[in-house]
């Protein structure tokens, strides 16, 4: 039987929210360019400071990436109308949430070695979980 909270619905809206609170980190990056530096991505932080637009581009198309996620997410729950390509698109999704949380490990072991903030853990966890949720809810959604 079932569990009623590992239903396709449920997993799929957790990883909606989930892509939705990515999308507004990368907002809250376009506004406050010194967050930059905060989630290890300094370069783009030096860029921002050289008067480059290049980062805000990036970082719009992101943030529209994330969306666009969020909003498969929601689809595949059913919460709004079917998007084009949904199963395909979610299994996706998924699959590059869990390309990033390859960096777990890594991210582990150098926060053993005081080389990188906890932080950084928490966002590489988000990734793996993120990516679970849309493949699990792929794979429980109606063929």
């Amino acid at each position: 039987m079932q569990h009623m909270y590992l239903s396709s619905k449920n997993l799929l809206v957790v990883g909606s929210v989930l892509s939705f609170l990515v999308a507004l980190l990368h907002v809250a990056l376009t506004i406050r360019p010194k967050l930059y530096d905060y989630f290890g991505a300094s370069k783009l932080s030096e860029l921002t400071e050289q008067g480059s637009s290049f980062t805000v581009w990036v970082t719009l198309g992101l943030v529209i990436m994330f969306f666009v996620w969020g909003f498969y997410g929601l689809s595949g729950a059913g919460i709004i109308g079917q998007l084009p390509l949904l199963r395909l698109t979610l299994f996706g999704i998924g699959i590059i949430y869990l390309i990033r949380a390859l960096m777990l490990p890594s991210d582990i072991l150098k926060f053993a070695q005081h080389a990188r903030p906890f932080r950084f853990i928490i966002l590489s966890t988000g990734s793996l979980l993120a990516g679970l949720f849309y493949l699990m809810g792929a794979l429980m959604t109606a063929k």
